[in-house]
């Protein structure tokens, strides 16, 4: 009993000595191996521009399968384990004695030991979805050991391996920074660059709009850009990404720093950020150019009020001043990966002429809304909130209300907090109310449901996203089919019981499966639409089995489906 008490006081003491006093410059190099038996060939690089975050990993490609053996990085215990539909889908978290915790995502199955004490919750909870956050010692790992298998659950787009390394504060970091090699000697890439007027009086070539700008490739990976005026504050956007060597696919690129006339006034470094900083992507990038073409540009300026801590050294937040017509100023951007592959950008700008008179846009029927105030509007049978802060800067929205439809503007501006859309569904109080819902319309007419709650006569959706709502009625239950039995069968030979499950309007909310009435845990994979149990689970031991599973979706249709199998004890030879 005297050695696993010092085991635990050694341990918390490495955590309280090492947990906040490194900086980036002083990270352990060599105490963290590589995850996979496998060539380090990325997908995914850290801090890469994703849909409103920044990457937090590593993507590790498995050779397009599943079932690579993923291996502790260090020693350290199992510290929370998280199982979710969508997101992560099955991850691991690692604590490590040094103060850094490792994270294991998108997994297929955890190692048997693990998975043991993964499914003894799972069965006490009486769900699939849960969350673990086990003690020191009860899951305790050494570095090397298979720790789960790689896998392709939750929101991932394809099998491979999300690793991450998160300081003592919980922060990610860059895992390259502690040792984590992947080889690399392809320079980084450069698609467009873009010019933005930042004031009312501003302009680029005369114009107060923001211009894309005519990019020169040149030899050794240097690019001019075609000479161009412009007058007033402005600021530089750029598209560029990154490869590895192995893969033809685009990744994110690590250090961007720019010169003016000569002298820095911009730098960007991919190295470590925290979670609550990560949806200002959004306001980081130029937002309405990536949803009109699916191109992320990124400002090489700092916005109004941006707390991201990816910004480093900047002069006047890397804004470029242009008052004196006539001169020329020289710009330059070099952008490299971590292995300091390198390109280089110069343009030449030229101080124009001020315009005669200011450039406000045009109000026309769109509506002025403060982002420093909460704005709140009536619409007919619609409420809509915009809290103060929702948005990065102050906008005109086109907002309107046409019977059972609110548009609020289009996908082109950022929120950074939640919108309130609230509908008086009491005129409709005949009709059964409980399958209404709030739904976003998209530009092709097909209404997608938003998490939509009812108090009384009153629907309210909240919702991150601008556009067209609707409210909608879903009165058809979802649907339940078998696919590896059928009634009455017998399937001694089967390894699980496979059933597809599926919601055509507003999506499967929540499903339980019992078995002689005895509950059996189903892993539930939305991207097939299949649930599964697995046998060996060692839960269905009659001959005679009475499946039953009752499936709910988002409005609370419901679907009961009742089937008999037969089953041996032991699977016939």
């Amino acid at each position: 009993m005297i050695r696993p008490f010092f085991c635990f006081l050694a341990f918390f003491l490495c955590l309280f000595r090492f947990g906040e006093s490194q900086t980036l410059n002083e990270l352990p190099q060599d105490y963290f191996v590589t995850p996979l038996d496998l060539d380090l060939i990325l997908s995914g690089t850290f801090g890469e521009l994703r849909s409103n975050h920044f990457h937090s990993g590593l993507d590790i490609k498995t050779n397009q399968r599943t079932g690579a053996k993923v291996l502790a990085t260090a020693s350290g215990y199992v510290s929370r384990v998280k199982i979710e539909r969508y997101g992560y889908g099955k991850a691991l978290y690692i604590t490590h004695p040094n103060g850094y915790t490792s994270v294991y995502a998108h997994l297929e199955k955890f190692s048997p030991r693990i998975e043991h004490y993964v499914k003894k919750k799972q069965y006490l909870n009486e769900s699939y979805s849960i969350q673990l956050f086990p003690k020191d010692l009860e899951l305790r790992v050494d570095q090397g050991e298979l720790i789960a298998y790689s896998g392709n659950s939750g929101g991932s787009g394809g099998p491979h391996l999300h690793f991450e390394i998160r300081d003592a504060a919980s922060r990610p970091i860059n895992p390259m920074l502690m040792g984590i090699d992947i080889p690399d000697t392809k320079r980084p890439l450069v698609k467009e660059v873009k010019a933005y007027p930042l004031k009312e009086t501003s302009t680029i070539n005369g114009k107060h709009e923001a211009q894309l700008l005519r990019l020169i490739p040149l030899k050794g990976g240097k690019f001019k850009v075609a000479p161009f005026s412009a007058y007033g504050e402005i600021g530089i956007g750029v598209n560029t990404s990154d490869q590895q060597n192995g893969a033809t696919n685009q990744n994110g690129t690590y250090h961007i720093v720019t010169h003016w006339n000569g002298t820095q006034n911009f730098e960007m470094t991919f190295d470590q950020y925290a979670f609550d900083e990560s949806r200002y992507i959004n306001q980081m990038i130029d937002y309405e150019h990536f949803k009109t073409t699916k191109s992320r540009i990124a400002r090489l300026y700092i916005p109004e009020g941006s707390p991201l801590s990816l910004y480093q050294d900047h002069v006047n937040k890397g804004v470029l001043q242009l008052f004196d017509p006539g001169t020329t100023h020289a710009y330059r951007i070099a952008i490299e990966d971590y292995k300091k592959n390198a390109v280089e950008i110069n343009m030449s700008i030229k101080n124009d002429s001020g315009p005669s008179a200011l450039l406000s846009p045009t109000n026309g029927q769109l509506t002025y809304v403060n982002h420093n105030i909460t704005y709140n509007e009536q619409k007919g049978p619609f409420s809509l909130t915009i809290p103060k802060g929702a948005l990065y800067e102050s906008v005109l929205l086109d907002i309107s209300q046409n019977a059972d439809t609110l548009k609020v503007h289009s996908d082109i501006v950022p929120l950074h907090r939640n919108m309130v859309i609230n509908y008086d569904i009491s005129p409709k109080e005949n009709d059964n109310i409980k399958q209404y819902y709030i739904g976003r319309v998209t530009e092709w007419g097909a209404v997608y449901h938003v998490n939509t709650k009812r108090r009384g006569n009153t629907l309210s959706a909240a919702t991150r996203t601008l556009g067209t709502y609707a409210i909608s009625k879903d009165d058809v239950p979802p649907t339940i089919t078998p696919v590896n039995f059928k009634h009455k069968q017998w399937i001694t030979n089967n390894t699980t019981l496979t059933i597809k499950i599926d919601d055509a309007e507003t999506g499967v909310d929540a499903y339980r499966a019992t078995v002689n009435g005895k509950f059996i845990l189903m892993e539930y994979d939305y991207k097939t639409g299949e649930l599964t149990h697995d046998f060996e689970d060692g839960v269905v031991t009659d001959t005679e089995n009475e499946l039953k599973v009752i499936l709910t979706d988002n409005v609370g249709n419901s679907t009961t489906f009742e089937a008999t199998f037969y089953r041996k004890s032991k699977p016939t030879i």
